[in-house]
């Protein structure tokens, strides 16, 4: 049985309530930490938006929302009741005056409680959030502001948000937030390399050959069209998600588990890559914009008609080559890609290794694989081990691929809690392990700029590529100049 680990009562306010991100997945995240009764009942789910609701009606939508998001298994009807009971809505104007002091008259009710302020809103919002709640008198000593990604929309525009941000709150009590944090395979990640030695003594560049990430969807942009398009992949999950996936895959081990000393360690790796600079954007970037084509079994039109605009540059796809200029990982390439409209929803890494420096088997019959590592983030979350191992029988020694394979969900008998789950009660303790610093994220843009500036300068149109495929030809070619091959597994 997972542990829960109990949290103080809290005052959860969050802005952008009637949004999508709320509904999808903060409210049902925050049903099921109260299911295993990790919070008191006498916290408060306080919901604040522009819209004109009162509570009984904020709380017919969010019951709504908790039955199309959460299993019908979990929603016992007194348990849901209670629930909701907790939540409670006030409309408030995030750039004017109307219902502030409403709102912070209800924190002050309760002056020395945990105040965990959830900014589900665009951008451009969370700094004038942050002074009015700073100009009301809405903060105190326990409060402590998520930000959503992405922060900003290239490094200028990241630093003017944390300015703002930063001016009214002290970088303790800031949670930027990626939910691929939370994952449970991603903090694997950290108990695989430094708990296990067979692992960590492995983990350099004599024994691994490349490091593959995938982060696949298959959907379009569906109503995200208008955010997407000022975006496109590059921002939307590579400046974000997927560096802070490398940054664990590439680290060092920290000194211990305390916030800084794992975040210090991330940021040398955002540090250690290397440059791609504008007139190297052919060689080690991909852009690619799905066509129509087939996705799920159905026909799907592109993405200038899912859009509606005919001249979009955005790209929907990007695969990347990059480097870690380090000690550790000196010639091994990282091969990143990711897209929409792709063949299968999965996010996985693969760490593949070197292969046998001679082979007593005889090539013609038998095909060595090299052993790969991967370890999958969705949709099934669980690790694998490829190997060369006999097949079984008299016949002679015949070798075959096979995998060693953890299902964490098999392998501990349970559902646990997804990331928002795990995430949001990180903010309420006031631990920032998980959490994105300042300096992680303005180096992640200045990381990511040089590219952005490549495109902008070539303005050459992203690659065509059939919805329902694995992407343009140009990043199948990318990686096999290298005489290596996306993996792509059949599970």
């Amino acid at each position: 049985m997972a542990r829960i680990l109990p949290v103080a009562s809290f005052d959860g306010v969050v802005f952008g309530a009637t949004g999508d991100l709320t509904m999808r997945k903060l409210l049902p995240a925050l049903f099921h930490r109260f299911r295993d009764r990790q919070f008191p009942t006498s916290s408060r789910i306080i919901a604040a938006a522009r819209t004109e609701l009162d509570t009984d009606a904020y709380r017919v939508r969010a019951e709504a929302a908790l039955r199309q998001h959460v299993d019908a298994a979990s929603l016992e009807a007194g348990l849901l009741q209670d629930f909701l009971g907790l939540v409670q809505y006030q409309t408030v104007d995030a750039l004017g005056p109307q219902g502030w002091p409403e709102l912070v008259a209800t924190l002050q009710e309760r002056p020395e409680q945990v105040r965990a302020f959830y900014l589900a809103t665009s951008p451009e919002l969370y700094g004038p959030i942050c002074h009015r709640l700073a100009d009301h008198g809405g903060l105190n000593a326990l409060s402590r502001v998520v930000l959503e990604k992405p922060i900003g929309h290239d490094l200028a525009s990241a630093q003017a948000i944390n300015n703002a941000v930063g001016e009214v709150l002290p970088e303790k009590q800031i949670f930027r937030i990626d939910h691929y944090l939370g994952k449970e395979t991603v903090q694997n990640l950290m108990a695989l390399r430094f708990a296990n030695p067979i692992f960590e003594r492995l983990w350099h560049a004599d024994t691994i050959d490349h490091v593959q990430i995938t982060v696949a969807e298959t959907v379009g942009v569906e109503g995200r069209g208008g955010y997407y398009d000022r975006s496109g992949a590059l921002r939307d999950m590579v400046q974000n998600h997927m560096l802070q996936l490398l940054c664990l895959l590439a680290m060092e081990s920290p000194i211990s588990l305390d916030t800084d000393a794992v975040r210090d360690e991330k940021l040398k790796v955002l540090r250690a890559l290397q440059r791609v600079e504008a007139h190297e954007v052919n060689s080690c970037t991909v852009r690619g914009q799905y066509a129509a084509g087939a996705a799920e079994g159905r026909p799907v039109q592109g993405y200038l008609a899912d859009l509606g605009a005919p001249d979009s540059l955005t790209e929907t796809f990007v695969a990347l080559k990059m480097q870690v200029n380090s000690w550790r990982w000196a010639g091994v390439p990282f091969y990143l890609r990711t897209g929409k409209r792709l063949p299968r929803k999965m996010s996985e890494i693969v760490v593949q290794f070197r292969t046998p420096p001679f082979s007593i088997f005889p090539r013609d019959q038998h095909e060595l694989q090299p052993n790969r590592l991967l370890i999958r983030l969705q949709p099934a979350e669980g690790m694998r081990l490829e190997m060369m191992t006999k097949e079984p029988g008299p016949g002679g020694l015949h070798l075959k691929p096979t995998g060693l394979d953890i299902s964490f969900e098999k392998a501990f008998g349970q559902r646990y809690p997804d990331a928002y789950e795990r995430l949001l009660m990180d903010v309420v303790r006031g631990n920032t392990t998980l959490f994105m610093r300042r300096d992680e994220v303005e180096a992640a843009w200045g990381w990511v700029q040089p590219i952005l500036r490549g495109w902008s300068e070539r303005r050459d149109a992203p690659r065509p590529y059939l919805a329902g495929s694995w992407g343009p030809s140009a990043a199948i070619a990318m990686i096999e100049r290298d005489g290596r091959t996306w993996y792509e597994s059949t599970d």
